[in-house]
């Protein structure tokens, strides 16, 4: 419903701001602006999606060959011991920390369309040990905020998209995405920690907490030493290392439990393919809207004042122009998939603006869906500082991608 309303404010500001601005005496020929947007953003759309099938049907059935070679339920295994401390209510034995930690498994390695359920499922476990079914424990609050804060080590989405409209290194946005989603799921853990007056100081948790910050610590160190031009080449390379490796793991774990790898992959690119065609209506619906909002003018508009105070405060001005994506992201998960698109489509993929973009979509989440979805499946109403924290994460994200992209491709 959110998603509706804000579908149809797009078009009707946009309307409005347009005739506002030709009543003003402006430029009569806005609205033939306007006009053509639709056209020319239909068209897009469906090209990104077309030229999005091969991608997506290929890395979605090598996601497959991982999910059954075993690499979620290493990741459980890896991560029950720190859940078992950040939620000291739940029991050890308790099936709600399974749930927790493979919905955070599929989610690091972006099985997208699995870690929806196993959340849902996860939120209903925990409910079950809820004194207050009305209002959101303080596991609960936890498992949504590290949710919200977008954790994830593989962007392959946001690669995806870069690589289908022709950037010259598609995965150089790979270490800023890593560094800006630590960043937001540290900003959010330690909130929740200090308002739920977890004991944080735990030799198993700060062992968690210090390989977290010594790899981010690693990424930064060994990029951050060159220049602009090579620390963007050192990126790009770290990125084809690390994606052609979890190629490579993959199928050796596939080989090693003996699954058929071949089967797997190709059940995983039915359902990239499927994902592909699947998005053309949503990918047509937002660009279009967000089109239009660009050739009414309004989003100049507001990038112009945000600009100037950017100007006031000494600061570099450009990444004002991915912020729209930001803007959306807490409401809409496809909206804000649209503005990256036509960020990066408007002022080039390989642009400060259009990186920016896509490290901001890659490392934020749809706050407010994640809060309807969840909570809302066990009938929680009270959810306390939930949203808080969540958006307390989103904006560290943000922050965090804003100087890390002016560090990086500045």
């Amino acid at each position: 419903m959110l998603l509706n309303y804000l579908w149809i404010a797009f078009f009707l500001v946009a309307l409005l701001h347009g005739a506002v601005q030709v009543l003003a005496g402006g430029d009569a020929q806005l609205f033939d602006g306007m006009l053509m947007a639709v056209f020319s953003a239909s068209r897009s759309a469906f090209e990104i999606a077309l030229g999005l099938t091969g991608t997506l049907a290929f890395w979605l059935g090598m996601l497959k060959i991982g999910e059954r070679s075993g690499f979620v339920l290493l990741l459980t295994r890896g991560l029950t011991p720190l859940f078992r401390r950040l939620m000291p209510e739940v029991p050890a034995d308790h099936p709600a920390l399974g749930a927790i930690v493979m919905n955070l498994s599929a989610n690091v390695l972006g099985l997208d369309n699995a870690a929806t359920p196993l959340g849902i499922k996860a939120m209903q476990e925990l409910q079950s040990l809820n004194p207050r079914p009305d209002t959101a424990s303080n596991a609960q609050i936890l498992f949504f905020v590290i949710n919200a804060s977008s954790v994830t080590l593989f962007p392959l989405t946001i690669l995806t998209f870069r690589a289908q409209m022709g950037a010259a290194y598609p995965a150089d946005v790979f270490v800023p995405i890593l560094l800006a989603t630590f960043c937001s799921t540290l900003a959010g853990l330690l909130s929740v920690a200090y308002l739920q007056r977890l004991r944080l100081a735990d030799w198993v948790t700060l062992a968690y907490l210090a390989g977290g910050i010594g790899l981010a610590a690693a990424l930064v160190g060994y990029v951050l030493q060159a220049d602009a031009e090579a620390m963007q080449q050192r990126s790009a390379n770290l990125s084809s290392i690390v994606l052609l490796g979890l190629i490579g793991a993959f199928l050796a774990g596939a080989m090693v439990r003996r699954i058929n790898a071949y089967e797997a992959f190709i059940e995983g690119a039915k359902e990239g393919f499927q994902t592909a065609v699947g998005i053309v209506p949503y990918l047509v619906a937002m660009l279009v809207a967000i089109s239009v909002l660009r050739a009414s003018g309004l989003l100049e508009s507001v990038a112009e004042m945000l600009r100037q105070a950017a100007q006031l405060a000494g600061a570099d001005t450009r990444f004002v122009d991915a912020l729209p994506t930001a803007l959306i992201k807490p409401f809409s998960g496809s909206g804000a998939r649209a503005m990256m698109l036509e960020t990066m489509d408007h002022f080039g993929v390989d642009s400060l603006q259009g990186r920016l973009a896509t490290v901001i979509q890659g490392s934020t989440e749809t706050t407010f869906y994640v809060l309807t979805v969840y909570f809302g499946a066990v009938g929680i109403r009270n959810v306390r500082h939930a949203v808080g924290c969540g958006l307390l994460a989103e904006l560290a994200g943000v922050i965090a991608a804003v100087v890390i992209c002016l560090r990086f491709f500045g």
